[in-house]
């Protein structure tokens, strides 16, 4: 599905109805899951030098600084001209001696993403030539095209950048991992993030001993660099604003040109029958999101699919105002006591950010 953009701004002279995510069924071709590996608009503009490190933790400017090096040392000769989607032409160069790899290694909310987009960036390639995507993302693209397409395809890459690596998924963490192999012997450089293990537990605690040894044989291409640090979306900021009634929602949402308004468990019923894949379409051209009566998900399937949108409207700065309960208790204490604590903690830290960027359209009623 192609949405246009809407036009940005709120005000009384706004259309009277509002759009619906429950009401949108994208459809994503092939092609553009490999154009839009980029990444995502919210870090558009990020490079290493918006990055500021917590002067308290020195491993943060350190993690900078063997970046940008990083970043310098794949420089070199590239086939310069248009760059085929598939994979066709000259066989890229074999991978020279030593770490192709870089693996951020730190907790939630310590700007990993912000790194791993700033390295995309600094990398002196065409953009055609690097990928940037989340795991999830880079699942998705070897079931569209399947395993020997996307090695053609990733193949003459210079830069792999995969945030959010699942080790929480055995089968599709070999995959991945023997889709790696491939791309390292082709000389691709790779650089990740990854979430915790089922049982790992504890937001400071760190991972790259699971994610090495869940790589295997590509351990040796890593280099970890650990980032220290607390949440940066809650270092001096505010608590998350408490929720809106359902009038003022709905009030907002009619007041702001390019906003959605669903009530919250049809909308997590609708995310059941859209693949996460599409998530991104899904939010296309929308300028705010607007929910009535949030309340606790029912089971940890619909909340892993809640996690991925919030992270695909994280990604793409929209703001989501909300009445019934707080972001803070979406989450049963069982689901943030499990396996996959981790991934609910930054969708709670992440859903409250945008919240705290809602209350522009409370303003402006």
């Amino acid at each position: 599905m192609s949405s246009s953009p809407a036009p940005s701004g709120t005000g009384p002279t706004a259309d009277a109805a509002p759009l619906s995510l429950c009401a949108r069924e994208p459809h994503v071709p092939a092609d553009r899951l490999v154009a839009e590996m980029v990444p995502p608009p919210r870090f558009d503009s990020v490079r290493f030098s918006t990055y500021i490190p917590d002067p308290n933790q020195p491993s943060q400017t350190e993690a900078v600084q063997v970046l940008e090096s990083f970043a310098a040392g794949l420089g070199g000769t590239a086939d310069s001209g248009k760059r085929r989607l598939f994979g066709f032409g000259r066989a890229p160069k074999k991978a020279p001696a030593g770490p192709r790899g870089v693996y951020l290694d730190g907790g939630y909310g310590v700007g990993k993403t912000h790194l791993l987009a700033s390295l995309w960036h600094a990398t002196p390639a065409e953009p055609e030539l690097k990928a940037f995507g989340t795991f999830v993302e880079l699942t998705n693209l070897v079931g569209a095209l399947g395993f020997q397409k996307t090695v053609q395809t990733l193949s003459g890459h210079r830069l792999l950048c995969i945030d959010e690596f699942e080790l929480d998924d055995p089968g599709d963490t070999v995959l991945v991992s023997t889709l790696l192999g491939k791309l390292v012997d082709a000389g691709v450089a790779l650089a990740a993030t990854s979430n915790t293990l089922p049982g790992k537990l504890g937001e400071g605690r760190f991972a790259s001993a699971d994610f090495l040894r869940e790589i295997q044989g590509l351990s040796a291409h890593f280099r970890a660099l650990r980032i220290d640090g607390e949440d940066y979306r809650h270092r001096g900021l505010p608590e998350a604003p408490p929720p809106y009634s359902d009038e003022e929602v709905a009030t907002a949402a009619r007041a702001t040109e390019g906003a959605s308004l669903d009530a919250f468990s049809p909308l997590l019923e609708h995310l059941a029958r859209v693949h996460p894949s599409r998530y991104g379409a899904l939010t296309d051209g929308i300028r705010a999101v607007c929910l009535t009566g949030v309340r606790p998900v029912p089971d940890q399937s619909t909340a892993l699919r809640l996690v991925v949108l919030a992270d695909r409207l994280y990604d793409r700065e929209v703001p989501v105002m909300a009445s019934g309960l707080p972001f803070d208790q979406l989450f049963s204490e069982e689901m943030l006591n499990g396996g996959y604590r981790k991934k609910y903690f930054r969708a709670i830290s992440r859903l409250t950010a945008l919240a705290r960027d809602a209350g522009k359209l409370a303003n402006s009623r």
